[in-house]
């Protein structure tokens, strides 16, 4: 099953007893939040969950299976997610 942010406002609707307005908007800020420090190359830790951090690839060559050409792809950034011990724990 998928968490959708449609359903991360309806549990803190439920939860902290909050109109959907609220709860949506805070939901919404909150990934705001994340993508605006993400954008500007720094790391965001959260505590007893895990960390997001941003790296760079390297260019590389690719090659077009269906006429077998070598194109150069580009470096670019990606984000990557690494859980703490505490989220590796009440996974499994």
């Amino acid at each position: 099953m998928n968490l959708t942010k449609k359903d991360l406002s309806a549990i803190l609707k439920k939860e902290l007893r909050l109109s959907f307005d609220i709860s949506d908007s805070l939901v919404d800020e909150f990934f705001l939040s994340v993508k605006s420090t993400l954008r500007s190359q720094k790391n965001i830790k959260l505590s007893g969950f895990g960390t997001f951090e941003t790296f760079r690839t390297k260019e590389r060559i690719g090659r077009n299976p269906k006429n077998m050409e070598n194109f150069k792809i580009p470096s670019h950034n990606k984000v990557r997610f690494s859980p703490t011990s505490k989220a590796k724990y009440f996974l499994n």
